[in-house]
């Protein structure tokens, strides 16, 4: 069927399409707002996609989202060095920083373990977590990966990985619905479960 769209819009409407939690319906009513919008509006966007795609890094110890070569909690003295948590992604990390629950550092994975989509523990940042641990002084590492298949694997896999150096790997505690993801949780219910937290048992 023909678009009714001009090249242009539709291209624009196939770009946002590719995004991320983004269907054909929402691309479409994105692309036409920006397409009615101001030309100052839609310049500040641009712009604002293209300095966040040239300045922000992945910080050097923990992969969190940097402007820096370290992130924001990489730099805060005031942390607690003795306790990460591990994480998914940066959404994850946010919505624990919004918990008010913990004041310890962070480990960023990127990713998950998930065999059906190819990414094994070498394609995320497993490797980097044990590297830290041997010249940091944490006592207890924190996994808060997502209640589901993938989270769980990569949480065991994490727990076998650091048994030999003698830390205390714990698990966020339940009350997270099975198969969610971390970021969707409000924060009442994460804070409970950060500090309800169980050691990791095969």
């Amino acid at each position: 069927m023909a678009t009714p769209y001009t090249p242009a819009v539709q291209a624009l409407m196939d770009e946002f399409s590719r995004l991320p939690g983004i269907g054909p319906r929402t691309a479409q009513r994105v692309a036409l707002h920006l397409i009615k919008s101001e030309d100052e509006d839609v310049a500040r966007l641009a712009r604002a996609i293209v300095e966040a795609k040239q300045k922000v890094r992945f910080c050097e110890r923990c992969f969190n989202l940097s402007d820096d070569s370290l992130c924001t909690v990489c730099n805060d003295t005031k942390r607690d060095a003795t306790k990460i948590c591990v994480v998914e992604d940066a959404r994850d990390l946010a919505a624990i920083e919004r918990t008010g629950e913990f004041r310890g550092t962070y480990h960023v994975l990127l990713g998950v373990i998930d065999p059906l989509a190819g990414v094994g523990h070498e394609d995320i940042k497993i490797r980097e977590l044990v590297n830290r641990l041997r010249t940091e002084p944490v006592t207890e590492v924190i996994v808060c990966t997502s209640n589901n298949t993938e989270g769980d694997v990569t949480a065991l896999y994490i727990s076998r990985c650091l048994r030999p150096l003698d830390i205390t790997v714990t698990r966020i505690a339940s009350g997270l619905p099975v198969g969610s993801d971390l970021e969707f949780a409000d924060e009442l219910t994460l804070g409970r479960a950060l500090s309800n937290r169980t050691p990791i048992e095969d």
